[in-house]
């Protein structure tokens, strides 16, 4: 499975089996973790066996069942931290695509368990995802029409359409697809609306958009 078949596959996953994971599923986690951590200079951590975080009420009531391992997006305290973390954190979840795994991303359900994982001085806590083997593959969400989220002048190209489409099937806050992708000549702006987490959406999308456009094409402004 590559990185596009990923992404139509992936579909967010909330009830877990009571299955842990593999020794080289870890590792292959691990490695794709600190290739992200180098890249970004985020401090993003898997933490595993560890089932207080969704043991909560607020757990129980957004559906959650037993995760046990879930991914901690952690980075310095700026402007640019929700994005980034949306960014580097689908690259994540469509690894953990590719190795048989299921993710969620959540923003509140969750119970922060603070010896699960280190924060360092001027860090903070963005955002987690949940990771294991579903009970189920998840559903694909309702979609907005490309025009709703995309601008041009005139007829636009095969490759703004495909990466439209793709950040399409990125997964968003409450579904809101709260973003929008502006083409001039070969240069793309993408912008995040107002809503919850519209930033680590804006992240998780503009992932998406290189991957179905082709990072070839284009350049962001």
């Amino acid at each position: 499975m590559d990185q596009m078949e990923a992404m139509r596959a992936r579909h967010s996953v909330r009830q877990y089996q009571n299955k842990p994971l593999s020794t080289e599923v870890i590792a292959a986690l691990q490695a794709e973790i600190g290739a992200c951590n180098r890249e970004s200079g985020l401090h993003i951590q898997l933490v595993t066996n560890e089932p207080r975080a969704f043991d909560g009420f607020m757990a129980r009531y957004g559906k959650f069942r037993g995760v046990t391992s879930y991914i901690a997006m952690i980075g310095r305290k700026d402007g640019m931290l929700d994005e980034m973390c949306g960014y580097y954190g689908e690259r994540l979840v469509l690894k953990a695509q590719q190795l048989g795994l299921n993710t969620c991303w959540v923003a509140m359900t969750y119970r922060k368990v603070r010896t699960a994982f280190t924060i360092d001085s001027g860090e903070k806590l963005c955002i987690v995802i949940a990771v294991g083997y579903g009970e189920h593959p998840g559903v694909p969400h309702k979609s907005k029409p490309a025009d709703a989220v995309s601008r041009t002048d005139g007829t636009p190209p095969d490759w703004f359409r495909n990466g439209v489409e793709a950040a399409l099937l990125a997964p968003t806050a409450m579904n809101q697809q709260k973003f929008m992708f502006t083409l001039t000549e070969d240069r793309v702006s993408a912008k995040a609306g107002m809503g919850f987490y519209a930033k680590i959406d804006l992240g998780i999308a503009k992932y998406h958009f290189e991957l179905g456009a082709g990072k070839e094409h284009f350049v962001w402004v």
